[in-house]
């Protein structure tokens, strides 16, 4: 969360696991350390090494198939929200798709030729949906609605150096390698970073970059990521609680291959019948305004919001792994109002009940909606606190800022 690139932005919003790991890994510090005996033997390196290697990496091709599993344990209404029946179904739009990445178990098809040409295929029994990058073509398809999205990647408009921005490569971050760069970008002093034991990952020998905090307060206990001890490519990526237990979040390559894939690859041909949306503002709409809005259109939470008129206003507190997020709603209504509403619809109520504990401080009262990984405090006041820390930790970033 502490970085604030629009890098950081677009693949929050394009790739959840990417945003999982990015609030979780927000910083890391340089502490040399020695690789352990427990898988291959491999020749000794440092932390500082290893991390040169994956950014020295120059391997722009490959395929392969990864297998990506989240457990956030959110509350089951939560869980429907995000979509946990599959991928393949509904919209075609990838921010639809890739955002069903936060629940449950899901594996992709993963090829690349370079910035102009990538393939993320979600594989759901025998449904599927592609994302498919091929020059200034962006297309994504639906097998099971026989819907496509389609946009051209020219409209993304100019980077920094004169060239295109290749918004796509944001929305393919799904892959381990993608997600592992992105939680490095975000490197920064309050992290230790060691090297665990080697390992063995889609039959590749493999070092181990243990990321954990420094600070007090943290839902996260490490994140690991195994790099390529051959080419430094990252090929799995780990987030662990501190509670302990199977990891949040575990993205990793089952087979992989260096090779150009073939050009044929990154084709598409429009189905027969098939809907075709053509992308408007791309992946620069939405973001905040759009998480707001949906959050006003569940049945009796317009008031909680502030609806069309709520402030929506970010305040950040905090840095690195403590980092939490202040919003201020502006909403005219409590979460008392809403619980004592005896007209509430019964969706607002079942809302209401999946926050879990209802907590009181200097800064009144509210709730808590727990996951394994983000916290979020609901006051009644309309404010809400949210971050990869304790309850414990929102509850005094409450009273200190009420």
């Amino acid at each position: 969360m502490a970085p604030n690139t629009k890098t950081s932005r677009k693949a929050a919003r394009y790739a959840v696991p990417v945003a999982v790991a990015g609030v979780a890994a927000a910083t890391v510090a340089m502490v040399p350390a020695f690789a352990n005996a427990g898988g291959p033997d491999l020749p000794k390196v440092t932390a500082q090494q290893l991390i040169e290697k994956v950014a020295a990496s120059d391997v722009q091709q490959l395929s392969g198939t990864a297998r990506i599993t989240t457990d956030l344990g959110l509350p089951t209404i939560a869980s429907g929200l995000l979509g946990g029946g599959g991928i393949a179904g509904g919209s075609a739009a990838p921010e639809d798709k890739v955002a069903q990445l936060a629940n449950g178990s899901h594996t992709l098809r993963v090829a690349a030729d370079g910035p102009d040409r990538q393939r993320l295929t979600f594989l759901d029994g025998k449904d599927e949906y592609s994302l498919i990058h091929n020059g200034d073509d962006v297309w994504g398809y639906d097998s099971k609605s026989n819907e496509a999205f389609h946009e051209k990647n020219a409209e993304a408009g100019k980077g920094k150096d004169g060239g295109k921005e290749h918004k796509t490569a944001d929305r393919l971050a799904a892959s381990p390698q993608k997600l592992a760069e992105e939680i490095l970008k975000a490197a920064g002093p309050t992290t230790d970073v060691s090297v665990g034991d080697t390992a063995q990952v889609a039959g590749r020998d493999a070092y181990q970059l243990v990321l954990k905090p420094k600070q007090s307060g943290s839902t996260v206990g490490s994140v690991q990521i195994a790099v390529d001890a051959k080419n430094g490519v990252p090929l799995r990526v780990q987030l662990l609680s501190a509670q302990g237990g199977k990891p949040i979040v575990d993205a990793g390559f089952t087979k992989v291959d260096f090779a150009k894939p073939a050009a044929d690859t990154f084709a598409f041909t429009l189905p027969k019948g098939a809907k075709v949306t053509e992308g408007e503002d791309g992946p620069g709409k939405g973001g905040a305004d759009e998480h707001w809005k949906a959050l006003e259109s569940f049945p009796g939470l317009g008031g909680l919001t502030g609806g069309a008129n709520g402030k929506g206003d970010v305040k950040v507190l905090g840095e690195g792994w403590s980092t939490i997020a202040r919003i201020d709603s502006g909403s005219e209504r409590s979460l008392k109002d809403l619980e004592n509403d005896k007209n509430a619809p019964k969706e607002a109520k079942q809302f209401l009940d999946s926050l879990g504990d209802k907590v009181k401080g200097k800064f009144g009262e509210g709730r808590v909606l727990s996951t394994r990984l983000v916290n979020a405090l609901i006051t009644d006041d309309g404010k809400v606190y949210v971050g990869a820390v304790t309850k414990d930790a929102l509850v005094k970033a409450a009273d200190a800022n009420k």
